[in-house]
């Protein structure tokens, strides 16, 4: 008997791929969870480039602003007339009492400085503003 016929009789006509799936299935959840997205804190943003940054302590609260003026603090959508307020509460909860503004680099002036008028009335020690490294 050939081996063809003997394949046919158990069924096994058809190379089994389900190997195959199970692998390439793990390969995509490794991709999915390990890449790093360009959205900073749910806001696609611009960061201006600076060539005097510098690293921040790892607890700080973190506000963005893109250019149509919505804002986040740490990541959570916050209006204009709550970022006070959204400020205070966080900062109640760390022990560094720093902000680090996250701007596009397109924002403009009156409403970055509204943002760190805000941190600065909510409490916060010290304010930064989040940049790119200059090339």
């Amino acid at each position: 008997m050939r081996a063809e016929d003997q394949l046919d009789e158990i069924g096994l006509d058809e190379p089994n791929i389900t190997p195959l799936i199970d692998i390439v299935f793990i390969l995509l959840i490794f991709f999915v969870v390990t890449t790093t997205f360009t959205q900073d804190l749910g806001l696609d943003i611009e960061r201006p480039e600076a060539s005097s940054g510098q690293a921040l302590p790892s607890q700080i609260v973190r506000v963005a602003l893109d250019p149509r003026g919505a804002l986040t603090v740490d990541s959570q959508p916050t209006r204009s007339w709550g970022l006070e307020d959204a400020l205070r509460a966080r900062l109640d909860l760390t022990a560094e009492k720093a902000v680090l503004v996250i701007s596009d680099r397109r924002v403009e002036a009156t409403l970055l400085v509204g943002v760190i008028d805000a941190a600065n009335r909510a409490g916060a020690s010290q304010v930064s503003l989040a940049v790119e490294e200059d090339p």
